[in-house]
């Protein structure tokens, strides 16, 4: 079990990008969240077994159609204990 911090910086705002990403992680079986950040990049925290917390990384370095990523840091953090996933506003 891995608990990553995924911090995505480009278009990815107003591009359904957080429904793309909750779709995704929950067909993963992955647990977190993701949300809007102020300076206009997308956060994503996902909680899942290491092959599909790994493959998530890759859905973030994709992004839906109309996104446009620029750069995504991950950082792994410990671990949450989430029951699902949830977008997150505001």
């Amino acid at each position: 079990m891995k608990t990553l911090k995924i911090n995505i910086n480009g278009t990815v705002q107003g591009v359904f990008f957080r429904k793309f990403i909750q779709e995704k992680a929950e067909g993963l079986g992955l647990r977190g969240f993701v949300r809007n950040l102020e300076n206009g990049n997308v956060e994503v925290v996902i909680e899942g077994k290491d092959e599909n917390t790994n493959e998530m990384i890759d859905v973030c370095k994709q992004g839906p159609a109309h996104s446009e990523i620029k750069e995504v840091e991950v950082e792994e953090i410990k671990h949450q204990g989430f029951d699902g996933f949830k977008i997150l506003r505001g």
